[in-house]
């Protein structure tokens, strides 16, 4: 390779890792300087345990996809399996095709291997066919099954590898049906297609005859094994079957299948494809290219190939990176929880279903119902209702019940659920293949479905408009539907009040529209309120249509510079039914936006909050509840931080910051603010400025807040390990915790990667229902006995910390509270209050301190413990101690954090008084001492009259 072309290389590769999607954290410029290359991962729970070790669900935070682990651990292996094991990688890195499991990358240490593969949601066959429970698969299905495996086989066979080990168990699916064959750690490499090998492996149930009788063999014994897997899916029996091998090899050899394939139900020509796979005489048996010869599968073997193409196109795989033998993963272990509360609870609710491979991904809120879809992409509803209210089908459960815990949408099984919308009483979902399912009430056509009779889907249905239409967002409204597609295009349907479908009228539609896009804006997101939608553009700005009351939407537009009328005017816009620029948004890049009932807040590409609508509750966050015409900024409430994320419901808003805290403000009425009740928090609180929720640092994934309901997914680090590669030299270590507030986990070296002493070569589903994630209070049972939970995350998850209930945390009191609605006219009262009640906290804690270093613990002499020779209670003593002096170092420096916020403030508001004294003598003619300047006559300008000192000193 010349210079000049080894530079192009270099730079092809350079543009890969660094354009598009980042899918990899980098130390400088890449691995090509001996840099490290991290990739994070989050491990979900165990999938199986087989012959070498154990697979495991991770999901790697790059791109959000799922991947599977197989971890072996290479201590307990002989040589001959370690060989194996390296066998399998070397094979899968050089096979390529959509119908086998793809290979992303491998680690390695010194006590185990990591190997990183494609993961199928579906299963596999063998439980594919024990779900029939006896009802035969159709033809159609059967075919579609035979040209995937048969395919896949092919593949193999061309690059001269014998798979060996071909079974329903190492068939894989995914929720659409997309067959991959894996598992090849008995696989073999023959030179050409007359190589024979001699070692005897595979499993007893597929052996084919030669192998049975110890002869050579070739690539005709997996075509044997794959015309028993067939001969399973007809008959959903094993093909031989027997008490004990001996007996099994017997029948095999004899030709002695179960039973016969019902010629009632399949053809002729299916069944003799089967038996002819089965034949006694290896030479007899078709090779896969004559399979997929058949008349049967030939005259289709485009459109199945389309279909295949098409449904590995939509999988969520995991963007490939350059592999190389600095990479390094790095293992972080997380809890993650569901909490909902308002419409009448008033303590945040904590769903325990939600963990393991129900591991919540993303939440929404309806006006009595909630969803949930988890990190399997499957769907969960329930309901919140109140005075008697009746479900009308938002469940998509089939009737009418109000299921008071999440339940699964059985109807949906098998399709993988991506994003999910709730509008006031009806759902909509869209599948990683860009489909969208409705189910609810129609009373508005919100469900969007021609010729359905009566006003109550009870099960999703599919919306076959967009069967040709890739859906890629979509949003709902009380009363009406927007949709984004992958092409840019919009649709909507529904209510059409006050123009909030975009569509230049007032209609109602119970089928999708097209919405006229202005020319130029290529929208990246949709977003619907409860009568108004935004169009959020792929530049930050941002397009409204629907009700524009309390200047919600932000279309009113400032007009400046009239006579007799100080600062600036506000034409008012009542409604827009064509999407219009917000321009009071349009010095600012928007990165998301969160409509509520009267108010809406959105995030700029700094991470400051913007706030603008009705304040009546104070839910713009600024204090006070007056009227305002403009947008707000949120900034100091914050300190600066930045924020991820914001939802607003009605009347009240909650944010979360990137540093892990969340804030919430507004109408605290029914529990919206998730206050708990028996501190006296009733409907009549309403902080106007941004409060904190839960007294310790959680991240959020997702949020929603719908009317009064709030539902919202909490994160919290338990830990994090290092595993690189082999080359390194360097081996599994425990990382530092991301945040002081997490506690300290007290692993052993080299506890890690106990417990894996099972291994890979099968991969037969574990159906328990212990996961990764378990909680932390774990029964002794999940303690003692055997669990999916390997023993170091065990003991992780053992030590691990509460997420706290709101009782627990530090919370304003009541006074203090009250406080924030009454004084208005101070802006700085809150931090002084915070301070005194600080510093009081401070005080007794340090006189409760003097009190235990002076010889009492609990009310007893540190002398007499002593004296008593009990050292337990003694270190105990000692202990509470050490850490009431953290409590008390931890009170000092948050005092010293809010004194330097007052200055800072008190600086900022004289500064701010001055400017506006400044601005007000020089409106009236006053010099900056209040006297009449000569160059200026009474009044002119601004419309005052001559009362200049008066209105600097009521300023002041």
């Amino acid at each position: 390779m010349s210079l000049e072309e080894y530079e192009r290389h270099f730079d092809s590769l350079n543009s890969e890792l660094g354009g598009g999607s980042v899918v990899s954290e980098r130390s400088g410029s890449g691995t090509f300087n001996g840099e490290e290359e991290k990739l994070h991962y989050i491990p979900i729970r165990i999938l199986g345990r087989g012959a070498f070790g154990e697979a495991t669900l991770y999901r790697r935070t790059e791109d959000n996809s799922l991947v599977v682990w197989k971890e072996v651990d290479l201590k307990s292996l002989t040589e001959k399996e370690s060989r194996d094991v390296m066998n399998e990688i070397s094979i899968l890195s050089m096979l390529e095709h959509n119908n086998i499991i793809a290979y992303f990358n491998h680690f390695m240490d010194n006590k185990s291997l990591f190997i990183e593969l494609e993961y199928c949601n579906g299963g596999n066959l063998y439980d594919k066919i024990n779900q029939q429970k006896g009802q035969l698969f159709s033809e159609e299905v059967v075919i579609w099954y035979l040209y995937q495996i048969a395919s896949a086989v092919s593949h193999i066979h061309k690059a001269g590898i014998l798979h060996r080990d071909i079974k329903t168990l190492n068939i894989f699916l995914t929720k659409t049906d997309l067959i991959k064959l894996g598992d090849y750690g008995l696989a073999k490499k023959l030179d050409s297609e007359f190589s024979m090998a001699e070692t005897c492996v595979g499993t007893p149930y597929y052996m084919s005859p030669e192998l049975c009788q110890g002869a050579k063999y070739n690539f005709k014994s997996d075509i044997w094994a794959m015309g028993c897997v067939i001969f399973e899916v007809l008959t959903l029996k094993r093909t031989f079957d027997a008490t004990n091998p001996l007996n099994l090899c017997v029948k095999i050899v004899q030709g002695n299948w179960t039973m016969e394939v019902n010629s009632d139900v399949y053809s002729s020509a299916l069944i003799k494809l089967v038996y002819d796979c089965l034949d006694q005489d290896p030479a007899n048996r078709p090779t896969t290219e004559q399979v997929l010869d058949q008349p049967f599968i030939s005259c289709c073997r485009q459109e199945l190939d389309d279909r295949v193409a098409l449904l590995n196109s939509a999988m969520k795989k995991p963007k490939l990176s350059t592999v190389s033998d600095t990479s390094v993963a790095v293992v972080t272990t997380r809890s993650r929880e569901v909490y909902f509360w308002g419409g009448g609870k008033y303590t945040p609710q904590k769903m325990d279903m939600f963990k393991g491979g129900s591991c919540p991904q993303h939440v929404c809120a309806g006006e009595s119902h909630f969803a949930v879809v988890t990190v399997e992409k499957e769907l969960y509803t329930w309901a919140n209702v109140q005075g008697g209210a009746k479900m009308v089908g938002q469940l998509g459960h089939g009737d009418q019940a109000s299921y008071r815990q999440p339940k699964k949408v059985e109807k949906l099984q098998g399709k993988a659920i991506r994003q999910v919308a709730c509008g006031a009483d009806f759902t909509a979902c869209i599948t990683d293949e860009d489909q969208m399912y409705m189910f609810g009430s129609d009373y508005y056509g919100c469900i969007g479905v021609e010729g359905e009779l009566g006003t109550e889907i009870l099960e999703p249905v599919l919306l076959e408009f967009f069967e040709e239409r890739p859906v890629r967002q979509v949003s709902c409204g009380d009363n009406h539907v927007v949709v984004l597609l992958q092409s840019g295009e919009i649709y909507s349907w529904g209510c059409g009040e006050y123009g909030r479908l975009g569509l230049e009228c007032e209609d109602d539609f119970s089928s999708p529209m097209q919405v006229e896009i202005p020319k130029g804006a290529a929208i990246s997101s949709v977003s619907c309120g409860s009568d108004g939608t935004f169009f959020l553009t792929e530049a930050g700005k941002v397009l409204a249509c629907g009700n524009n009351e309390f200047n919600k939407l932000g279309l009113n537009q400032g007009i400046s510079g009239l006579k007799n009328h100080p600062g600036e005017v506000f034409q008012n816009v009542l409604y827009a039914t064509t999407l219009t620029v917000a321009k009071q948004l349009s010095r600012f890049k928007i990165h998301a936006i969160a409509p509520g009932k009267t108010h809406t807040a959105a995030i700029d590409g700094r991470g400051r909050l913007i706030t603008f609508g009705c304040n009546n509750y104070g839910q713009l966050g600024v204090k006070d509840f007056k009227k305002h015409q403009g947008v707000q900024v949120l900034v100091g409430p914050f300190g600066g931080k930045i924020l991820t994320k914001v939802s607003c419901g009605d009347g009240f808003t909650i944010v979360a910051t990137e540093d892990n805290q969340i804030f919430a403000w507004g109408n605290g009425g029914n529990g919206r603010l998730g206050m708990p009740a028996d501190k006296r928090f009733g409907s009549e609180v309403c902080p106007a400025m941004p409060r904190p929720i839960f007294g310790s640092l959680h991240h959020v994934p997702d949020l929603s807040c719908r009317g009064w309901h709030t539902i919202i997914i909490m994160e919290k680090v338990l830990n994090s390990k290092t595993i690189r590669s082999n080359s390194s030299g360097l081996s599994i270590g425990v990382g530092q915790e991301a945040s002081a507030t997490f506690v300290e986990m007290d692993i052993e070296p080299g506890s890690e990667t106990e417990c894996r002493d099972r291994g890979l070569g099968g991969t037969l589903e574990d159906n328990r229902e212990e996961c990764l994630l378990e909680t932390p209070m774990m029964s002794a049972a999940n303690q003692t006995g055997d669990s999916s939970c390997p023993l170091w995350l065990r003991k992780e998850l053992e030590d691990a910390e509460f997420i706290p209930m709101p009782e627990d945390c530090d919370l304003p009191t009541p006074d203090q509270l009250a406080s924030f609605s009454k004084s208005v006219t101070l802006p700085y009262g809150e931090l002084k209050e915070l301070k005194a009640a600080a510093a009081a906290v401070g005080s007794r804690n340090c006189l409760s301190t003097k009190r235990m270093t002076s010889g009492k613990v609990n009310g007893l002499e540190e002398t007499n413990i002593c004296s008593k020779g009990d050292p337990v209670r003694c270190c105990r003593a000692s202990t509470e101690v050490a850490q009431l002096r953290e409590t008390v170092a931890r009170q000092e420096k948050r005092i010293q954090t809010l004194e330097k916020k007052i200055d800072e403030q008190r600086k900022e508001n004289e500064r701010l008084w001055a400017a506006v004294n400044r601005s007000a003598l020089q409106e009236t003619g006053c010099d900056n001492n209040g006297n009449h300047r000569s160059d200026r006559t009474p009044g002119e300008g601004a419309g005052f009259t001559h009362h200049g000192s008066r209105f600097a000193g009521a300023s002041v």
